[in-house]
């Protein structure tokens, strides 16, 4: 069964997971200074290995993009519409998701299964998920069966069936999948919560699996409705890695998809933005089964796309590294094991969203410490940050390791066909992804600083903690004289 990537786990923005292969020979590095930054430049010269990507448009509009990987005779292919959750209209929670499920039960030609049974009894690999700014299908299969796969994908991009008989059953499965995520998870309960608090307007506030009173009004009509006007091969990009010929794709692409007659214009995917922070705002929630406390923090802070007057998202990719992003970050170093404040903590950026996003922080206390001591010492790291900065060593330090990491990732074929296809469907272009690097490495110290100052702002952010619900005190009745 498909299912949906988590709400709210973290991952790479495509822009830093670029860096992987875009310094594989695709982009000159800038000079390199110090010490660690020569560090960078040797691990960027073992990652010499062209990766020649071939990018084009069909007539419908379709995006396509082709990259080459020889080291397995294996491909990935990859459909990303344009959509996700934050597309829905009010009142329609949880359609984009809704959908995803539907988009496996059958068209015109096809019974429903039998595209999976196809991919299964070959060996491959498939799965969809949904996110706040699109939809993704993909295969995993031998090279032989990739023009198969561009043919059962291509049909259900037009020709998809859905009637009540299929829908409602889909519906209960759905809610199941809430129940499983949210209702049954406190801290499903708990992001959720944060969420709401975070975005009162935008979409983002709404859970990508919806809510459970519009889930369950969800009907044949509002799946067609947003069917036809996202799932059209101009609101579309194709992404295709692996042991393939580029010309042939090509061909297969034209024989396939060209074939798809446009039938929408969805247009500037205009959406409603957040009113200022006046005002920190603060939740509290708890649960009978929770058994240790939480904390965290959010603030609101532009995305790599949603930035105005120039890029920060280099500047809060690095800074979120340098508080609280691994083992020699400061939050890791004083609280977790100098001070032995808490067993876990850290920061993370969301750079990857199309629109304003979040940079947040999150701790876990040891026993024996306080919630309120755990974001007192965290509080006292954002503080020195905002009125002492970060050092170059910090810095240069950051750069290495994202490029350590990132350098890994490349080596998955499946990760480079996600880190393109994420990426052109939240606003990049394959030229911004492929200058990534420069833009990173040429990230000054003086500007992670102003970053900091202006946006870890706490009137702009939500805190919260999740912690056990108070246990009732047993009682004993004693017998009445009578």
């Amino acid at each position: 069964m498909p299912f949906s990537l988590p709400i709210k786990a973290k991952r790479l923005s495509p822009k830093k997971m670029a860096l992987a292969f875009a310094l594989a020979g695709l982009v000159a590095m800038p000079a390199l200074q110090t010490p660690a930054m020569a560090q960078v430049s040797a691990l960027a010269a073992k990652a010499k290995q062209g990766i020649n990507v071939t990018n084009f448009k069909l007539d419908n509009g379709m995006e396509v993009v082709i990259i080459p990987d020889r080291r397995a005779p294996v491909v990935t292919h990859m459909v990303w519409y344009k959509a996700g959750s934050a597309d829905e209209p009010p009142g329609k929670s949880g359609i984009a998701h809704y959908l995803e499920h539907l988009m496996f039960k059958g068209t015109k030609t096809v019974k429903g299964g039998e595209f999976s049974a196809k991919v299964s009894e070959n060996g491959g690999q498939e799965n969809a998920f949904t996110s706040y700014d699109y939809t993704g299908y993909f295969q995993r299969v031998t090279p032989s069966l990739l023009g198969e796969m561009m043919r059962l994908e291509a049909d259900r991009m037009e020709n998809l069936v859905l009637t009540d008989e299929v829908i409602d059953p889909e519906r209960s499965v759905v809610l199941e999948e809430r129940n499983s995520r949210i209702e049954n998870r406190p801290e499903g309960l708990f992001n959720e919560a944060m969420s709401a608090a975070m975005y009162r307007n935008h979409r983002y506030g709404v859970p990508i699996i919806g809510w459970r009173h519009e889930i369950e009004k969800l009907d044949k009509d509002a799946a067609i409705d947003f069917y036809d006007r996202f799932y059209t091969p101009n609101n579309a990009i194709l992404v295709v890695a692996g042991d393939v010929d580029p010309e042939e794709v090509r061909k297969l692409a034209l024989e396939t998809y060209g074939k798809v007659a446009r039938r929408a214009e969805p247009g500037n995917r205009v959406r409603l933005s957040e009113p200022p922070f006046r005002a920190p705002h603060r939740i509290s929630m708890t649960h009978e089964r929770v058994t240790t406390p939480s904390w965290q923090r959010r603030y609101l802070v532009p995305s790599y796309y949603s930035a105005e007057g120039g890029e920060v998202g280099e500047e809060l990719d690095l800074l979120s590294e340098i508080i609280g992003g691994g083992a020699t970050s400061r939050i890791q170093r004083k609280i977790v094991i100098e001070d032995k404040i808490a067993s876990s903590a850290g920061a993370w950026y969301q750079g990857s969203s199309k629109d304003d996003t979040t940079f947040g922080f999150y701790g876990t206390p040891r026993p024996g410490v306080t919630v309120e001591q755990l974001e007192a010492a965290i509080d006292a790291v954002i503080a020195d940050v905002r009125e002492n900065g970060v050092t170059q060593e910090e810095l240069d330090r950051a750069k290495k390791r994202l490029l350590r990491s990132t350098i890994m990732a490349r080596d998955s074929q499946s990760t480079l066909a996600r880190i393109y296809g994420a990426s052109l469907a939240i606003g990049a272009t394959v030229e911004e992804i492929e200058k990534w690097p420069d833009d990173m490495m040429a990230t000054k110290l003086e500007d992670v600083n102003a970053a900091a100052k202006k946006y870890l702002d706490i009137n702009a952010s939500v805190t919260g903690t999740l912690s056990p619900a108070a246990r009732k005190a047993a009682t004993t009745e004693q017998p009445k004289e009578g």
